[in-house]
């Protein structure tokens, strides 16, 4: 992976993760047209990139994480299933990562129901409290996500407003709960491949994520404000498009696969 590639995956990090649009399938899109040689640290960095996203959370939020010791608990419970389910079932995510087609089913998918999601959340109760019990099954809407395309955004702020939170409450608890989930994910993936690491590629990943954060506070203001005004159906759309487009180019032969 060249200093330039790794620039351009976090810039679609920084842009996607906090988006309902899936940041880990738009990073191997990414990876896919630029050709970038897919190796274990590649693997590697694609996760530990969302280190730099999620800490623009904990910048922007950070009076939130200082509120009580419940906020970290209603997390941590709304965390337990993908870490249970992340760790039985991380090689197969991992063999997930590769697959192109995979991604453009899930966007597609995911698009489709995005179109409706306003039309049937719409009874929101502003005030909505999240209990333990409404904090366990966001976190199981999260699990979802693990298929790449799929957005643990969506799936999270979608669980979010099946509990009858307001589309903004239930965006900040997904912005949140991406701390746990892929601070636990990266220190994971660092700990797991870190012999992958030298001197010549931690400098990529450390000017990667610097990237992303930088990126990614812009995203989180601009995605709030756009989400209240306009709710979900312009992403619907969007994903739509470009899953369309990724099948099309695989079904006609166009080599889209991650090498």
């Amino acid at each position: 992976m060249t200093l330039f590639e790794a620039v351009v995956i976090a810039i679609v990090e920084g842009i996607t993760e906090f988006l309902p649009i899936s940041s880990t399938g738009h990073m191997i899109i990414t990876e896919a047209l630029l050709g970038t040689e897919i190796n274990e640290f590649t693997k590697a960095f694609t996760v530990n990139i969302q280190f730099g996203a999620i800490l623009s959370v904990v910048v922007l939020y950070w009076k939130r994480f200082l509120q009580s010791w419940t906020f970290y608990q209603k997390l941590f419970v709304a965390f337990l299933p993908a870490a249970v389910i992340g760790f039985l079932a991380g090689d197969f995510i991992d063999s997930l990562l590769e697959n192109v087609m995979v991604v453009a089913v899930m966007l597609l998918i995911g698009g489709i129901l995005l179109l409706f999601v306003d039309k049937w959340f719409k009874k929101e109760n502003t005030d909505q409290k999240i209990t333990y019990k409404t904090a366990l099954k966001i976190g199981f809407w999260q699990c979802i996500a693990m298929i790449p395309g799929v957005s643990r955004s969506a799936a999270t702020i979608i669980g979010g407003m099946q509990q009858k939170l307001s589309r903004t409450n239930a965006a900040e608890f997904s912005f949140f709960l991406a701390v746990p989930t892929m601070a636990a994910a990266s220190a994971y993936k660092l700990l797991k491949d870190y012999k992958h690491f030298n001197s010549e590629n931690i400098d990529i990943l450390i000017v990667g994520n610097i990237v992303a954060f930088v990126v990614a506070m812009i995203a989180i203001k601009t995605f709030i404000t756009f989400l209240q005004k306009h709710g979900f159906k312009v992403f619907g759309w969007y994903r739509i498009v470009v899953g369309l487009v990724l099948i099309i180019l695989l079904l006609l032969g166009v080599d889209l696969k991650v090498v």
